[in-house]
Protein backbone atom coordinates (compact mmCIF):
# COMPACT_ATOMS: atom_id res chain seq x y z
CA UNK A 1 0.00 0.00 0.00
CA UNK A 2 1.33 3.29 -0.84
CA UNK A 3 1.34 6.17 2.00
CA UNK A 4 -0.31 9.29 1.18
CA UNK A 5 2.49 11.05 -0.47
CA UNK A 6 3.38 9.01 -2.63
CA UNK A 7 -0.60 8.26 -3.44
CA UNK A 8 -0.93 12.06 -3.68
CA UNK A 9 2.79 12.82 -5.63
CA UNK A 10 1.53 10.21 -8.25
CA UNK A 11 -1.77 10.94 -8.64
CA UNK A 12 -1.02 14.65 -9.23
CA UNK A 13 1.99 13.73 -11.74
CA UNK A 14 -0.26 11.34 -13.91
CA UNK A 15 -3.26 13.70 -13.59
CA UNK A 16 -0.70 16.54 -15.25
CA UNK A 17 1.00 14.50 -17.66
CA UNK A 18 -2.44 13.29 -19.39
CA UNK A 19 -4.22 16.61 -19.32
CA UNK A 20 -0.67 17.80 -21.49
CA UNK A 21 -1.08 14.60 -23.65
CA UNK A 22 -4.89 15.41 -24.17
CA UNK A 23 -4.01 19.62 -24.67
CA UNK A 24 -1.65 18.69 -26.85
CA UNK A 25 -3.44 16.66 -29.36
CA UNK A 26 -6.67 19.64 -29.14
CA UNK A 27 -4.08 22.36 -29.51
CA UNK A 28 -1.88 20.38 -32.53
CA UNK A 29 -4.51 21.90 -35.01
CA UNK A 30 -3.70 25.33 -34.32
CA UNK A 31 0.01 24.22 -34.66
CA UNK A 32 0.60 25.14 -30.73
CA UNK A 33 1.26 23.28 -27.43
CA UNK A 34 -0.72 22.17 -24.21
CA UNK A 35 0.70 25.75 -22.27
CA UNK A 36 -1.28 28.04 -24.88
CA UNK A 37 -4.64 25.98 -23.81
CA UNK A 38 -4.27 27.39 -20.46
CA UNK A 39 -3.26 31.29 -22.25
CA UNK A 40 -6.30 31.14 -24.39
CA UNK A 41 -9.22 30.70 -21.80
CA UNK A 42 -7.25 32.60 -19.47
CA UNK A 43 -8.32 35.03 -22.21
CA UNK A 44 -10.89 34.11 -23.29
CA UNK A 45 -12.66 35.02 -19.62
CA UNK A 46 -11.37 38.74 -20.51
CA UNK A 47 -13.29 39.89 -23.72
CA UNK A 48 -12.58 43.77 -22.84
CA UNK A 49 -8.66 42.04 -22.79
CA UNK A 50 -6.38 42.21 -19.99
CA UNK A 51 -2.59 43.12 -19.08
CA UNK A 52 0.15 40.60 -19.93
CA UNK A 53 1.37 40.69 -15.77
CA UNK A 54 -2.65 39.67 -14.90
CA UNK A 55 -2.06 36.76 -17.68
CA UNK A 56 0.75 35.70 -16.16
CA UNK A 57 -1.05 35.92 -12.40
CA UNK A 58 -3.77 33.97 -13.83
CA UNK A 59 -1.96 31.07 -15.58
CA UNK A 60 0.68 31.14 -12.74
CA UNK A 61 3.45 31.90 -14.94
CA UNK A 62 6.55 34.59 -14.60
CA UNK A 63 6.99 37.59 -17.24
CA UNK A 64 8.98 35.77 -19.46
CA UNK A 65 6.81 32.87 -20.12
CA UNK A 66 3.65 34.83 -20.27
CA UNK A 67 6.43 37.04 -22.92
CA UNK A 68 7.12 33.89 -24.74
CA UNK A 69 3.19 32.67 -25.40
CA UNK A 70 2.04 35.54 -26.20
CA UNK A 71 4.17 35.85 -28.72
CA UNK A 72 3.40 32.76 -30.32
CA UNK A 73 -0.01 33.14 -30.02
CA UNK A 74 0.16 36.90 -31.61
CA UNK A 75 2.09 35.22 -34.53
CA UNK A 76 -0.58 32.54 -35.00
CA UNK A 77 -3.03 35.26 -35.25
CA UNK A 78 -5.22 34.72 -32.19
CA UNK A 79 -4.00 37.57 -29.97
CA UNK A 80 -3.27 41.61 -30.66
CA UNK A 81 -1.67 44.16 -28.25
CA UNK A 82 -3.71 46.97 -27.92
CA UNK A 83 -0.77 49.13 -26.80
CA UNK A 84 -1.20 52.27 -24.00
CA UNK A 85 2.23 53.49 -24.13
CA UNK A 86 5.91 52.51 -23.90
CA UNK A 87 5.40 49.55 -22.03
CA UNK A 88 4.25 46.75 -23.51
CA UNK A 89 4.32 44.21 -20.54
CA UNK A 90 1.18 46.62 -19.58
CA UNK A 91 -0.70 46.48 -23.25
CA UNK A 92 -4.02 45.11 -23.21
CA UNK A 93 -4.32 41.69 -24.65
CA UNK A 94 -7.45 40.95 -26.52
CA UNK A 95 -7.99 37.74 -28.29
CA UNK A 96 -8.75 38.57 -32.55
CA UNK A 97 -11.56 36.64 -33.81
CA UNK A 98 -9.51 33.74 -34.53
CA UNK A 99 -8.59 33.28 -30.91
CA UNK A 100 -11.58 33.68 -29.98
CA UNK A 101 -12.75 30.40 -31.93
CA UNK A 102 -9.69 28.27 -31.08
CA UNK A 103 -10.41 29.20 -26.73
CA UNK A 104 -13.93 28.26 -27.29
CA UNK A 105 -12.82 25.30 -28.86
CA UNK A 106 -10.37 24.26 -26.51
CA UNK A 107 -13.16 25.37 -23.59
CA UNK A 108 -15.40 23.32 -25.11
CA UNK A 109 -12.80 20.15 -25.47
CA UNK A 110 -11.59 20.77 -21.77
CA UNK A 111 -15.67 20.74 -20.77
CA UNK A 112 -15.37 17.13 -22.11
CA UNK A 113 -12.39 16.43 -20.75
CA UNK A 114 -13.28 17.36 -17.33
CA UNK A 115 -16.88 15.50 -17.83
CA UNK A 116 -15.31 12.45 -18.71
CA UNK A 117 -12.33 12.38 -16.09
CA UNK A 118 -15.22 12.88 -13.09
CA UNK A 119 -17.32 10.01 -14.70
CA UNK A 120 -18.75 7.75 -11.82
CA UNK A 121 -18.54 10.89 -9.47
CA UNK A 122 -21.52 12.40 -7.75
CA UNK A 123 -22.46 16.21 -8.07
CA UNK A 124 -21.43 16.17 -3.88
CA UNK A 125 -18.00 14.72 -4.56
CA UNK A 126 -17.47 16.81 -7.37
CA UNK A 127 -18.23 19.82 -5.28
CA UNK A 128 -16.25 18.17 -2.40
CA UNK A 129 -13.29 17.39 -4.66
CA UNK A 130 -13.03 20.52 -6.25
CA UNK A 131 -13.85 22.21 -2.59
CA UNK A 132 -10.40 20.19 -1.59
CA UNK A 133 -8.13 20.84 -4.36
CA UNK A 134 -8.32 24.51 -3.91
CA UNK A 135 -7.59 24.18 0.02
CA UNK A 136 -4.63 22.04 -1.23
CA UNK A 137 -3.68 24.69 -3.64
CA UNK A 138 -3.72 27.29 -1.39
CA UNK A 139 -1.56 25.66 1.25
CA UNK A 140 0.99 24.08 -0.97
CA UNK A 141 1.33 27.41 -2.30
CA UNK A 142 1.84 29.23 1.25
CA UNK A 143 4.20 26.04 2.19
CA UNK A 144 6.11 27.19 -1.20
CA UNK A 145 6.79 30.43 -0.06
CA UNK A 146 7.29 29.76 3.49
CA UNK A 147 8.97 26.63 3.82
CA UNK A 148 7.82 22.95 5.95
CA UNK A 149 7.36 23.51 9.20
CA UNK A 150 10.59 22.78 10.94
CA UNK A 151 12.87 23.27 7.87
CA UNK A 152 15.55 26.08 7.70
CA UNK A 153 13.96 27.25 3.93
CA UNK A 154 15.05 30.30 3.58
Amino acid sequence: MLDRFARFSLAIAEIDRCWHKLAAEEMAKYDLNSPHAVYLNALYQYPEGITAAKLGELCCKNKADVSRMVTILEKKGLVRKESTGSNLYRAKLLLTPAGEQAAEHVRRRAAVAVEAAGAGLSEEDRETFYRCLELITDNLRQLSKTGLPGSTHP
